[in-house]
């Protein structure tokens, strides 16, 4: 057989390969079928001009999940906790954040110690560099302000706890 009629019809056949290689792509929602039946039976659209690549994402392991969600949420039928033990558990919570409103009041009484209505001391470098004090005034306000924030917070969540007795 002659070399130059082998090559022309390997290089025939490699050229056709490429457009009998992708068949056919079906559009259903978000995801795609090459299934002819699927497609008619879903009602799906037929995609056309150009290639279709579907990168599936990963998967959730569905076991890590499951014990997740067990420890989290008890089962219906389970037991739930007594009241001597939830009654603890509010008490602790309650401790908990109180104390963190003691430490953010004692905070925020020192900050505003430092800003001292908005005229702060100037430190070492700040007398030749004005900007320097500027941004620290800048600082101090947010750090009042962000502080402001966390103890209103903070009574929000010893507002939603019980009373203590």
């Amino acid at each position: 057989m002659n070399p130059a009629l082998t090559l022309s019809l390997v290089a025939l056949f490699a050229a056709a390969l490429p457009a009998h290689a992708q068949s056919r792509i079906w559009r259903c929602g978000n995801t795609y079928t090459n299934d002819a039946h699927h497609a008619q039976a879903q009602g799906c659209k037929l995609v056309e001009g150009g290639n279709v690549t579907v990168v599936e994402g990963t998967r959730v392991n569905g076991n890590a999940n499951a014990v997740r969600v067990a420890t989290a949420v008890p089962a219906a039928g389970s037991n739930r906790l007594d009241s001597a033990e939830q009654k603890a558990r509010d008490s602790d919570a309650r401790q908990i954040l109180e104390a963190e409103l003691k430490k953010a009041q004692s905070r925020q009484a020192e900050l505003q110690k430092e800003y001292n209505n908005g005229e702060p001391e100037k430190q070492g470098p700040e007398a030749r560099n004005y900007q320097k004090y500027l941004d620290r005034v800048a600082e101090l306000k947010a750090s009042l302000a962000r502080n402001e924030s966390d103890i209103a917070g903070i009574q929000r969540e010893l507002g939603r706890l019980p009373a203590a007795k």
